[in-house]
């Protein structure tokens, strides 16, 4: 009769100072009194197991298996391969890599990524099996000790994201399960009914972006200003464990947080039977069920494969004190740490959303982050000079929301700006302000900063609309950049009134003409006030793949420069 696995590593568990032995490899004592030392023959061969594991979660499985192995009286042999979890979805999604028999990544939301990538590659979805959630930690900001003390009794929570409180670092959500989880957090308590509220919070998370966890921990502790990282309870306590100088606390989000779980994945080697060795054996293992009133009960049986894999996912999970040590919760969220940085007791944790939803909120992450170069094109025409109500001119407004938007702005965007209104410089109707640069040169944000506060001196002339469009995509055209989004963003309060310039008709032959897919220049035209032409600009923005905007009111204009930004995939067709 077989006995499980599972069920001698609990024996070790509960003898007398198991909790050490764990930690530190000290079985033999343990081994020579279990239940699997009196089998009469083991087995002749051990299978060989396969598991990848994120990273964090490695050491773990590496400490489990060992035990396991030793346990399991020369039936198994593991190799636990650690490999970060956007990885490994990567490859099993290509069907590449080594085989491996299974995967613990940081999060389930992997496996619907890795399907996500697998579609749209065109191929089917591999055929994995999820099985027990083996660990957790929540999602916690951390700031340095000092820091954390001046917050008093008021916690920081999601909210505080939305409003712009503190400054908060976000590692890239592409290779983090806990980033896109805390966006998930934010687009639950957003106002559904102001979509540039969301919007407007990752543009202002994504002007900083930490390629990593250790990475975010590093800017973190040398900002100058109060600063916080987005991260796991677990990075903390690995981070304080290794004693750095000035140590991280996990302060924990006033409305709860998400729960990072870690499942036990099988993998298509694990999971499809083409192991013919492995087959024959399931089926006599069905074989022997099918039977079990006439079996001898004194018979021992081998395990297979998938019996193995059973026993060694159980007893990851049943292993509180190895977890703890590397500050991970049990699955449910249980268990005491005690760790520099968190707290002891378990926190008020919620499940992160759906893998699905957490994968579309990925793609807005990727609009919202893209790393532009955008000519942006400021009309200074007469007009500008109109009242906007509130004692305010037009331009006064621009002002406001400019300045507004080039504060979300992140430094990874390159930026240069025109003014234009008709014959500004000898027949043409524009003027080139700045070149365009990057706006992590404090030298380049700062000039087009100024350009903003000097545009009041600058206004005169009407409307040269369709000209000046024309020049600045030409611009663009022949400067492109295949490393980047490369667009214009065109702002105007009218008409075209250059009676001396080209009419509708011509610029859009002329730009249908300078379209290349391969290297496309969208137009992004934003009109404010009564009196623009909207169809104009509208058909204008689709001849170049790119949208018109219409802030009915000038003082909507910061809100519509946030909804042009988050749009930038779904044109000209957003809804």
């Amino acid at each position: 009769m077989l006995v499980g696995i599972t069920a001698a590593l609990v024996a070790l568990l509960v003898v007398g100072g198991a909790g050490a032995a764990w930690a530190t490899g000290m079985l033999d004592p343990l081994l020579s009194g279990s239940m699997f030392a009196s089998e009469p023959d083991g087995c002749d061969e051990p299978t060989e197991l396969v598991i990848v594991a994120d990273p964090t979660i490695a050491p773990v499985v590496t400490t489990v298996a060992e035990t396991f192995d030793e346990a399991s009286d020369g039936c198994s042999l593991t190799t636990v391969r650690a490999q970060e979890s956007a990885d490994t979805a990567a490859v099993v999604a290509t069907g590449t890599g080594d085989p491996a028999d299974a995967w613990i990544p940081s999060a389930g939301a992997w496996v619907d990524r890795m399907t996500a990538t697998a579609t749209s590659l065109g191929r089917p979805a591999p055929a994995v099996s999820v099985g027990l959630e083996v660990a957790s930690t929540p999602v916690v900001f951390a700031t340095p000790a000092e820091q954390a003390a001046s917050l008093g009794e008021t916690a920081p929570g999601w909210g505080t994201l939305l409003t712009g409180g503190t400054r908060m670092l976000l590692p890239d959500p592409e290779g983090s399960a806990s980033s896109l989880a805390a966006l998930a957090s934010l687009a639950g308590i957003a106002d559904p009914d102001d979509p540039t509220q969301l919007a407007g919070a990752m543009i202002e998370l994504g002007k900083t972006i930490p390629a990593s966890t250790d990475a975010a921990f590093g800017a973190t502790v040398a900002a100058a200003e109060p600063t916080m990282a987005i991260v796991t309870e677990q990075a903390v306590a690995d981070y304080n464990a290794d004693e750095p100088m000035e140590q991280l606390v996990a302060v924990y989000p006033a409305e709860g947080t998400p729960a990072m779980t870690y499942p036990f994945v099988r993998l298509p080697a694990a999971t499809d039977g083409s192991d013919d060795a492995e087959s024959d054996a399931a089926d006599t293992a069905e074989d022997a069920a099918a039977g079990a009133d006439q079996a001898d009960p004194d018979t021992w049986t081998p395990p297979t494969r998938a019996e193995l894999l059973t026993d060694l996912e159980r007893a990851i999970s049943d292993a509180a004190d190895v977890l703890a040590a590397h500050g991970f919760r049990s699955a449910d969220g249980s268990g005491e740490l005690d760790a520099p940085g968190v707290v002891a007791e378990p926190v008020t944790t919620f499940a992160a959303p759906a893998g699905a939803d957490q994968v579309a909120l990925l793609r807005q992450w990727g609009v919202l982050t893209l790393r532009g170069r955008m000519l942006a094109v400021i009309d200074v025409s007469g007009s500008m000079l109109d009242p906007a109500g509130n004692g305010l001119r037009r331009i006064d407004i621009f002002q406001q929301a400019a300045l507004g938007a080039m504060q979300k702005f992140s430094g990874e965007v390159q930026m240069g700006v025109w003014a234009f209104s008709t014959a500004r410089n000898g027949d043409l109707d524009y003027e080139e302000l700045a070149p365009i640069g990057p706006l992590a040169d404090a030298a380049h944000l700062q000039q087009i900063a100024g350009i903003i506060a000097s545009l009041p001196e600058r206004l005169g002339g009407a409307t040269g609309l369709y000209d000046t469009t024309l020049a600045a995509v030409q611009r663009v055209t022949e400067t492109y950049d295949p490393e980047r989004v490369n667009s214009v963003l065109l702002i105007t309060d009218g008409r075209n009134e250059d009676a001396n310039g080209i009419d509708l008709d011509t610029l859009l032959a002329e730009l249908e003409e300078l379209q290349d897919p391969l290297q496309p220049v969208p137009v992004i035209m934003i009109g404010f006030g009564p009196d623009t032409d909207f169809e104009a600009m509208t058909r204008i923005a689709n001849a170049t793949g790119g949208a018109a905007y219409s802030a009915t009111e000038p003082e909507d204009l910061g809100d519509v420069l946030v909804i042009a930004l988050s749009q930038r995939t779904c044109r000209p067709d957003c809804g």
